[in-house]
């Protein structure tokens, strides 16, 4: 008889925590599962797939609390949108009253006294923060590795990386521990692990969503964002944090929607197997109507992308983060975060984020990428949008699959010896010049690991670009949960 009631019980957590979060929000404001019962299958899931280690903390008494509070106010009549839906938070943010680490051992045990902009709107929108999602120590870094709070695993193969910096988000949604958690994306650090992980990450139009309570890199190019499992999902968190209402979703199917492609910047040094099944959904998108066209953003494009971003991305790092640290209280210095990281990450900070440095990006350089580079970029990005006609870019999300765990700091990519920052090499064209970015799960490789796409859209168009890419997805397909 216990067995069996196991088995049941296993089942009904299996089922809740499929639940996408449009779903889960109906659920509970209907009266179909109640918002604690929700949330302890959730709570039960965390701690079955605790070793994928997706969070820094849970405070289960807390978030039950809270729980049984949502479902009071619903007896009572609100109809939130994201009412007794449990949400992940990535460690970066600020969270009133629930420890914030920023990744970093020194602030293990930090409180704050106040919540990031976005996790405020998510709570006035009835939303639970289930807790606080491992990150790569202040968001520096694509692999999900942190030397405090350990590697994040993916959870479709647990000796793969996460991807990152937003590293537990994502393998918390792909998991099904949450339907969908907050992360922060500089150069690919939502877009990344989204497609190593196989779920849907939205970085918005830089500056579209709140950063305020964010602990930084770059305020040029930072932007919080969203893991879901589904497009739909995206655009409702966008909805919920910007609180621009959603347009009508009457088209379907993609006929006559005009994308572009650029092989020659895109597909130089990507894996076999990901341009395959790239040039394959470009195939599938033709067949469904869609007019898919090919063009060149320059011989010197690569180049270009990566010089400003990475100038811009290091110069701004260290007055970003003391800012920050300034205006929010925090009981630490830049001089105590530097000396406190992993080496790796310090020889790093050392070279390229400290003025003495030397890598240290200059003023002149650090001028030239903001107002030379940026515009000849946006410029080139327009001949496809504008000239082109084209509603979005699309190019795999990342070149390859997600690298072994114990391989993570260098691998190979189509032969060639490569470091973990390939894994932005695609994804850096939107973070310079602040497009919004989608990247969708189109497959599996052979060996079983998520393959993304991704979609860029012109500055502003977000909700255009949530439209374009729902439709995108019912034409590929939803992919298979992990677990």
């Amino acid at each position: 008889m216990g067995s069996t009631s196991t088995k049941a019980n296993q089942s009904n957590t299996a089922d809740l925590a499929s639940l996408g979060l449009a779903a889960a929000a109906a659920a509970v404001r209907n009266g179909d599962i109640t918002s604690e019962a929700y949330t302890a299958a959730l709570l039960q899931r965390a701690r079955s797939l605790a070793d994928l280690n997706t969070f820094i903390t849970i405070d289960e008494t807390a978030v039950l609390a809270a729980a049984r509070d949502a479902d009071k106010a619903r007896a009572a009549g609100s109809a939130t949108p994201l009412l007794g839906v449990p949400i992940g938070v990535k460690d970066s943010y600020l969270t009133k009253a629930l420890r914030t680490s920023l990744g970093l051992d020194s602030l293990s045990h930090f409180v704050p006294r106040e919540d990031a902009d976005a996790v405020r709107a998510i709570k006035n929108a009835g939303a639970l923060v289930f807790g606080k999602n491992n990150l790569v120590e202040m968001s520096y870094g694509l692999t999900g590795h942190n030397a405090r709070f350990g590697q994040v695993k993916n959870p479709h193969p647990r000796d793969r990386v996460s991807g990152g910096s937003s590293s537990g988000s994502a393998a918390s949604v792909a998991s099904g521990i949450v339907p969908a958690s907050l992360g922060g994306d500089t150069v690919g650090s939502i877009r990344v692990p989204a497609s190593l992980c196989g779920v849907v990450g939205f970085k918005p139009t830089t500056g579209r969503w709140p950063r305020n309570g964010v602990a930084p890199i770059s305020h040029t190019l930072d932007t919080t964002g969203v893991f879901a499992r589904s497009v739909e999902d995206c655009a409702l968190m966008d909805q919920v944090v910007t609180g621009q209402a959603v347009g009508s979703e009457a088209a379907d199917g993609v006929k006559g929607i005009r994308l572009a492609f650029a092989p020659r910047q895109f597909l130089d040094l990507v894996d076999p197997e990901v341009e395959a099944r790239f040039r394959d959904v470009v195939r599938q998108l033709r067949d469904a109507g869609a007019e898919v066209v090919e063009v060149d953003l320059g011989d010197d494009f690569d180049t270009l992308i990566q010089t400003a971003t990475w100038d811009i991305f290091f110069h701004e790092t260290m007055g970003a983060i003391s800012e920050f640290l300034r205006d929010h209280n925090i009981p630490t210095t830049f001089q105590a975060i530097y000396d406190g990281l992993k080496p790796e990450l310090r020889d790093a900070w050392g070279y390229k984020a400290l003025p003495e440095g030397g890598g240290a990006i200059s003023a002149e350089a650090y001028e030239i990428a903001l107002n030379v580079s940026r515009p000849e970029i946006q410029r080139r990005l327009n001949e496809a949008f504008v000239a082109q006609g084209a509603q979005a870019i699309l190019q795999p999300t990342t070149p390859c699959t997600a690298p072994l765990i114990e391989q993570q700091a260098n691998f190979s990519i189509a032969g060639r010896e490569v470091t973990s920052l390939a894994l932005a090499n695609n994804t850096v064209s939107a973070s310079s010049v602040g497009l919004p970015g989608i990247s969708l799960p189109v497959g599996l490789s052979r060996d079983g690991l998520p393959i993304g796409l991704e979609l860029d859209a012109p500055l502003g168009s977000d909700r255009e670009l949530l439209d374009l890419a729902r439709r995108v997805q019912r034409v590929l397909g939803t992919q298979p949960a992990p677990i």
